[in-house]
């Protein structure tokens, strides 16, 4: 399957092997957000949500989140995370929060599914967290930003 490392000559999935790739200094940075409408985005501002501080707990699952990728993606690795940073920023012309998330580890192989996850999580949490006031938040704009390090080096996104 031309281009695609998780299969092999046969067409079946397998985890990709990295033992012999060298060990670099790995960084990936994702972004997500959730959409909500004003009022909600208050009660999450204000910390006045029933379920307590949203962007708090939203953080923490977001780094739970990173540290659990290979027990949720098949084929990744588990990966010894060395950095695992979480933001929430509102944002008024959204409304709702901006999540981004940066990853880091030496190792054999990238962190872009840890950040992904890791922003995902997060947004997830926000959404349980604030569903009992708004049940048609929106997620969206999940997308890897950047990565370094590795065999193909650095790659940053376009902008949108």
């Amino acid at each position: 399957m031309s281009g695609l490392s998780h299969f092999d000559e046969s067409g079946a999935a397998h985890m990709v092997d990295v033992s012999g790739k060298a060990e670099t200094t790995r960084v990936a940075v994702a972004e997500g957000w959730v959409k909500t409408n004003p009022e909600t985005l208050e009660i999450i501002r204000s910390g006045t949500a029933k379920k307590g501080d949203v962007i708090g707990i939203a953080r923490l699952a977001g780094i739970m989140g990173a540290k659990r990728t290979a027990d949720l993606i098949p084929l990744c690795h588990p990966l010894p995370i060395a950095k695992v940073a979480v933001d929430l920023t509102v944002d008024e012309t959204l409304p709702g929060l901006r999540v981004t998330a940066t990853v880091g580890t030496a190792g054999r192989t990238g962190v872009e599914m840890e950040a992904l996850t890791a922003v995902t999580t997060a947004c997830l949490t926000v959404y349980d967290m604030a569903k009992a006031v708004q049940k048609d938040m929106e997620i969206g704009g999940i997308r890897l930003l950047s990565k370094t390090g590795g065999k193909s080096g650095d790659w940053t996104a376009p902008a949108p």
